[in-house]
């Protein structure tokens, strides 16, 4: 048997155990070790806000109807294959974009192998990584650039890390809860970056924070806040002809956007960024499976793992998911573990 993760109506919650089926000729069975729950996607599920997307460029997104096993950044080991696969996949510690489960059957070609350097942690931060990855590519910074990043949950810190390493005028970072804002303060004070600065969105100065840093408005900025009141203002502190790199998915949420005013004659550009395409003049160069080799070398740089502030047995998730309900200010990432 296996037990498996299902979202079964909004904020509720369900383990089931479930006949695991024998791997087919050409399969193997993982059991899992530890997987991520995505704080932005995921409470989207939880608080069913999840809309339905019929031209969904990837199986994740397809089918999102209650009752949902859900999730994407699931690590585990090898433990049986079936008789047409390669031995040297026995043991294997793998990532795959599985829901959260105690164990499952999957085709090796649906696998990733993790990096022998790299703990099973480390492994669940994969997807973000990928997207950060992504995000960095969709913005394409500059030298010298002054950038400002909205949001600093686990995608928007894994963006800054990266951005970060630029030769970057300024670079800041915004966010309402204390410890993520404190979160890179030490990757800024060592980074390539001139001026480094993570600023609360509600403290009383905070505009003029903002100016201090970019008194003409930001050349690039990122929506990552899952906010989409954010978005406006993502948008007012970029200069004209910057642009504004859209990461955060805000699922049935309504985003009112003040295109008027300063807005009508400032070129900034929008760009949508996901992850589950690659930008097209990119294309002919880049793949998923070089993204994935640049996201891997970066988690060995980073080590985000240091992010974790909770680990929740599968038995437990419902309170995983209440609390980043309730209390999300006492998280940055919440690993699932399967003792």
């Amino acid at each position: 048997m296996r037990r498996t993760l299902y979202f079964t109506s909004p904020r509720k919650i369900e383990i089931r155990e479930e006949p695991l089926p024998e791997p087919r000729a050409d399969e193997v069975l993982v059991e899992t070790l530890c997987s991520a729950i995505s704080a932005g996607t995921e409470m989207l599920a939880y608080r069913g806000e999840l809309p339905q997307l019929k031209d969904a460029h990837d199986s994740l997104s397809s089918d999102l109807n209650y009752p949902l096993a859900y999730g994407y950044a699931a690590v585990g080991i090898v433990k049986r294959l079936g008789a047409h696969v390669d031995r040297l996949w026995k043991d294997k510690l793998v990532f795959a974009f599985q829901p959260h489960t105690s164990s499952f059957t999957i085709h090796p070609s649906s696998l990733i192998p993790v990096p022998d350097s790299l703990p099973p942690e480390t492994a669940c931060f994969l997807p973000n990584m990928e997207t950060a990855v992504n995000l960095v590519q969709d913005g394409a910074p500059i030298l010298g650039e002054r950038v400002l990043v909205n949001g600093q949950g686990v995608v928007g810190l894994l963006t800054a890390s990266l951005l970060a390493e630029f030769p970057l005028d300024c670079l800041v970072t915004v966010d309402c809860y204390e410890p993520r804002r404190n979160a890179l303060k030490a990757e800024g004070r060592g980074s390539n970056v001139k001026r480094f600065a993570s600023l609360d969105p509600d403290a009383a100065d905070f505009r003029a924070s903002l100016s201090a840093y970019a008194q003409e408005g930001f050349d690039l900025a990122y929506e990552l806040s899952g906010n989409p009141s954010a978005l406006n203002d993502a948008i007012a502190a970029t200069r004209f002809s910057g642009r504004v790199v859209i990461g955060s998915w805000y699922g049935q949420k309504r985003v009112a956007l003040d295109l008027g005013g300063a807005f009508h004659r400032s070129r900034v550009r929008l760009i949508p960024s996901q992850v589950s395409t690659i930008a097209s003049e990119l294309t002919a160069r880049w793949d998923k499976s070089r993204r994935f080799s640049v996201a891997w070398d970066a988690l060995a740089r980073i080590r985000p793992e240091r992010w974790i502030t909770h680990r929740v047995p599968l038995s437990q998730a419902a309170d995983a998911y209440r609390l980043l309900e309730e209390n999300p200010q006492e998280t940055i990432q919440v690993l699932i573990t399967y003792p």
